[in-house]
């Protein structure tokens, strides 16, 4: 099987072009000696003359002038596909999926809206859930993620965006009534963003680093983060939520904290995707744009 070589295809081409040797070796500022060795090649190799030549003459065959209009129109073709790439490089476009925690949603909605404002041409499929997702199996780009701990994967690629807590909420009315000894919560009735159907416990840090493990059965459980801070407004129970989810609440006073000392176990806000070499430029642009506009009131930077 003949392998194509491009470089002595565009040899040949210019030669026919410019119609000799010379003109081709000044046009290309190539020794002309190569110009005749490459094109002598392919002749050895397609096993047919392609040009006729002597000191006096230059004549391109009939089998040579039909290769020239194929090298012609690969040799566009080629031009064309590298400026693909340069557009793909220079102006990010094209679909991108990519995974979120229901809570962080609403958080990412303005820098989603930036990022689509800056780039016309990419488009985003968000994916809203509380489970960990097979970026591989599901074809995602990207997803976002709050972990306790970073586990390594040999096959993905993270990117720390910073640290989010999780602290205890109530409305006014039933701060008032719960006692200052993290023990009390034992008796409060509770709201809970578990997917768990019986049990839940809450891991409890103090500022101290002491921990403590409140097992309980919430009113309500739910992953959407606004239900469950909007059932602690109204006095249903205290709730383990985000900071940034509860924050406008917070300094509208419909919520106060309680048991200030203590707060939930912090986590990681990281993006997570496949690789970092041959990322599309899209996915490369959206990585880049949530790592510089994640909202700074969501993280306790490190």
């Amino acid at each position: 099987m003949i392998r194509p070589d491009l470089n002595d295809y565009a040899y040949f081409a210019e030669v026919v072009r410019h119609g000799g040797f010379s003109a081709a070796s000044r046009a290309l500022r190539e020794p002309k000696s190569k110009l005749s060795r490459r094109i002598a090649e392919l002749e050895r190799r397609f096993g047919v003359r392609l040009i006729e030549r002597s000191s006096r003459r230059f004549r391109v065959t009939d089998v040579g002038r039909a290769f020239y209009e194929r090298c012609r129109i690969l040799l566009l073709e080629a031009e064309q596909a590298e400026a693909l790439v340069a557009e793909a490089q220079a102006e990010p476009y094209g679909l991108i999926r990519m995974s979120c925690p229901t809570g962080l949603v609403e958080v990412i909605s303005g820098t989603l809206r930036s990022f689509l404002t800056r780039y016309s041409r990419v488009r985003v499929q968000l994916l809203a859930v509380d489970r960990p997702v097979d970026l591989i199996g599901e074809r995602i780009d990207i997803a976002l993620r709050v972990r306790t701990d970073l586990t390594s994967d040999a096959a993905l690629t993270m990117r720390s965006l910073g640290i989010s807590r999780r602290i205890l909420v109530a409305s006014p009315q039933l701060a008032s009534r719960l006692g200052a000894d993290i023990g009390s919560l034992a008796d409060a009735p509770t709201l809970s963003t578990s997917d768990s159907l019986t049990v839940v416990e809450w891991t409890l840090e103090r500022d101290d680093g002491t921990l403590h493990t409140l097992r309980h059965e919430p009113r309500i459980t739910c992953g959407d983060f606004s239900l469950v801070r909007d059932a602690a407004v109204s006095g249903l129970g205290v709730a383990l939520l985000p900071d940034h989810t509860c924050a406008n609440e917070l300094a509208a006073g419909r919520l106060v904290r309680v048991m200030r000392e203590w707060s939930g176990r912090r986590g990681i806000v990281h993006l997570v995707f496949t690789t970092r070499r041959g990322l599309p430029p899209a996915v490369r642009a959206l990585i880049d744009h949530l790592a510089a506009g994640f909202p700074r009131d969501v993280l306790e930077r490190e």
